[in-house]
């Protein structure tokens, strides 16, 4: 999505202030890295989907923190002074550069060695919704293709990514991730690869598993056509043969056009579209009045960018086989 939102400039640049202060000292660390008192490896990750991969395959080797706590928006995520602290003492940070420009300035400012950027473990690519054409598409012209400074300043992380950092709605890429924090935490703490190699490969047989009852789940629907309001959904929707429809393109806060919300009405229409998905950790009132309009059901699909209370599972794998279920009854799955 990589919308950049309103971030306090006060807080981010003290953030990278303090972080210059308290985290030089890591910097110029060599080999192994260095372990809290316990003896796990300290991993700080930048949100849910980061953390996930961390404990699962850390296991009791090491001692998981995330930046982005549950409720919490990812990308309205404003970085506190305690925060920029345990940058400082991880051995290991897990993140995905793009996604959060906060997030993004303090690890660059951290120099922490053990620094693993998600987007760099498998291919990035390029998704884009028909209200905001250049969104995830042809991002080497998104600067030629929008007059305004505003909307260069909401592409400029993307572009830098290198295109949609939605990965982990992906069972398939998501464990081509998973594969190289594997290795990277291996070589991080070399005396426990073993627990690593065998959590990865763990996961990995997980991740392999529910994209097969994906794949079979979808096969047969009568539309392979959904809406919703987060157009995060772009490489689950190329993995399953599907079209995601994003009401307002990729900043789920944002309002549609008109013409926009026209043009969803007659997609819906042709498509035997059924219902508007929302989520849980964005305003459903858009989506709730495109389908009020339109005559359509509503429902939740998660993008996973946190759990809370009001997600449909406790864990990553839960979630994504509630969002299977939804999707095969929106779509009519036979």
């Amino acid at each position: 999505m990589n919308v950049r939102r309103s971030i306090s400039t006060t807080a981010v640049a003290g953030a990278a202030v303090l972080g210059l202060v308290t985290l030089s000292a890591c910097s110029g660390s060599s080999g192994g890295a260095e372990k809290s008192k316990d003896g796990k490896l300290d991993v700080v990750a930048s949100f849910y989907p980061m953390q996930f991969l961390a404990e699962q395959i850390g296991g009791d080797k090491v001692s998981v923190t995330t930046l982005t706590q549950p409720g919490v928006e990812p990308h309205d995520l404003e970085l506190k002074p305690r925060q920029i602290a345990e940058l400082g003492d991880a051995g290991f940070i897990l993140y995905l550069k793009g996604l959060q420009p906060a997030v993004d300035d303090a690890i660059k400012q951290a120099g922490v060695e053990n620094t693993v950027d998600a987007a760099t473990l498998t291919t990035l690519e390029a998704h884009g919704t028909h209200e905001d054409h250049t969104g995830h598409e042809g991002e080497a012209h998104a600067e030629e293709s929008h007059a305004g400074e505003h909307h260069h300043e909401e592409h400029h992380h993307e572009t830098e990514a290198g295109g949609d950092p939605h990965v982990w709605l992906d069972p398939v890429k998501y464990a081509e991730i998973a594969k190289g924090v594997g290795d990277r935490l291996a070589e991080a703490d070399p005396d426990n690869a073993a627990v690593y190699g065998k959590n990865t490969d763990a996961l990995v047989k997980k991740l392999g598993a529910l994209d097969t009852r994906f794949r079979d789940g979808l096969k047969n629907t009568s539309t392979r056509t959904f809406i919703t309001t987060h157009s995060a959904f772009g490489y689950l929707a190329e993995r399953y043969g599907l079209d995601q429809e994003g009401i307002s393109g990729v900043d789920p806060e944002s309002e549609p056009s008109p013409a926009r919300v026209k043009e969803l009405q007659a997609i819906a229409k042709k498509e035997k579209v059924t219902t508007v998905f929302f989520e849980t950790l964005a305003s459903d009132r858009t989506a709730r009045t495109l389908a009020k309009d339109t005559g359509l059901k509503t429902d939740v699909l998660d993008p996973l960018e946190g759990i809370t209370e009001r997600s449909k599972g406790t864990d990553y794998l839960e979630v994504m086989e509630s969002n299977l279920a939804a999707l095969q009854k929106a779509l009519g799955a036979k």
